[in-house]
């Protein structure tokens, strides 16, 4: 296996972890969200604004994991690509 396919997996298993344990973290504690989204974010959002499904954990999961693989794989090819 090469090493940017090895990069890309690795990269897929450590944001599906990253996700899943913020993902319990606000269903457990609902009020970490609004904290979250008010000091770093800067956005006030409601706690009604989104529900805690299977669906909305699956899509998440899905777009977060395409997101990090588009940007690391722009990164190992311009890694690759750019000589010093």
């Amino acid at each position: 296996m090469n090493n940017s396919k090895h990069l890309l997996i690795v990269t897929a298993v450590w944001t599906s972890i990253v996700y899943t344990a913020c993902y319990v973290a606000i269903w457990l504690f609902p009020g970490v969200r609004d904290i979250f989204l008010t000091t770093a974010l800067h956005a006030q959002v409601p706690l009604t604004s989104g529900p805690f499904t299977t669906g909305t954990f699956v899509a998440g999961l899905i777009v977060w994991n395409l997101i990090t693989l588009l940007g690391v794989w722009l990164f190992a090819y311009l890694w690759k690509t750019i000589r010093s």
